[in-house]
């Protein structure tokens, strides 16, 4: 059994890059990290408010002494491991790129978390250890095993803690879902009073649970929400987005950031639409005509909706 740890939760992105050659970008952790001597991508935690695109050319330029840019998305995972010799278990949502490099020069790094960035053949990425989610994300065996909890701990999708200004903050990872059916209605969420953006018409999903992946949080979500079996078809794209001072039920202003996951999701059989949640966030859901969707004036929809479904080409 592994100790009751206190439970902590972050997002994180990171960087696959290939050279000329075909070999990917990898950094090593070093004695001042909870995994000495293992190797993974480039990349680390999302800061308050940053855009996950940023951090992860931020993190790789420090780790590696490179210059990188996003060119797209590649997949969205989440996985915990415990730290016991730090008292906690962390389960991160991790956001993994493609990216290209721009320029510069490879470094060593004395003194931090990770200590070398190398280049390396798919083959001897095999033969390294590697955290599990780099070679998940490399189609790779992981050699090196992340300490996991027996149980996931209990620990709240939202949760707001004092930042350095005093001003409460929160950073949640969710992910939402562009459910069609097969007649071209697209299924639609609206947000109850009292909620940041009541009365507008949302996308069907939220904050993921502690201990689970994006997509299964997502199929959950559609059902307490709606009633609805569907199923996911591709992942579109992740959003990120801050609120310096939201107000909601809990009647004082937050600093909040959101990083949102969108997938395309298909509901083969719809049926009617029965909110099981009742009383939380979402007080109407219903099935809308495209052409309907379309006609929507602009303060209809919550911003993050109406840029979901203009990158999916639907409005």
């Amino acid at each position: 059994m592994t100790p009751a740890l206190e439970p902590l939760r972050r997002i994180a992105a990171y960087a696959v890059a290939t050279d000329d050659e075909g070999r990917v970008l990898l950094v090593r952790a070093s004695a001042k990290s909870g995994t000495p001597g293992i190797w993974s991508l480039p990349g680390g935690a999302v800061d308050h408010g940053e855009d996950p695109n940023h951090t992860v050319v931020r993190e790789t330029a420090a780790e590696t002494g490179l210059s990188v840019a996003v060119t797209g998305l590649r997949d969205v995972l989440a996985d915990m491991r415990s730290l016991p010799h730090r008292g906690v278990t962390i389960h991160t949502d991790r956001l993994i790129y493609s990216v290209s490099v721009r320029g510069g020069t490879l470094i060593d790094r004395v003194g931090h978390p990770t200590d070398l960035a190398r280049w390396h053949t798919l083959e001897e990425a095999e033969r390294l250890k590697l955290r599990p989610f780099a070679a998940a994300a490399l189609g790779l065996s992981a050699a090196s095993a992340d300490l996991r909890p027996d149980v996931p701990p209990t620990f709240p999708s939202f949760y707001a803690y004092e930042g350095p200004d005093g001003l409460h903050r929160a950073q949640r990872f969710a992910a939402y879902a562009i459910a069609t059916d097969p007649y071209q209605n697209l299924l639609l969420t609206r947000i109850a009073p009292g909620y940041p953006g009541g009365g507008r018409w949302h996308l069907p999903g939220g904050g993921t649970d502690y201990g689970e992946q994006p997509g299964p949080a997502l199929l959950r979500e559609l059902v307490e929400e709606t009633g609805q079996q569907g199923r996911i078809i591709e992942l579109l794209g992740v959003a990120s987005h801050r609120d310096a001072a939201s107000l909601g039920p809990e009647g004082y202003p937050i600093d909040w950031h959101g990083v949102r996951a969108f997938y395309r999701v298909v509901v083969d059989h719809p049926t009617e639409v029965t909110i099981h949640d009742v009383g939380g966030s979402t007080d109407d859901a219903r099935w809308m005509p495209l052409k309907d969707v379309a006609a929507l004036a602009a303060d209809q929809l919550t911003e993050v909706t109406a840029d979901a479904l203009r990158a999916a080409g639907l409005i």
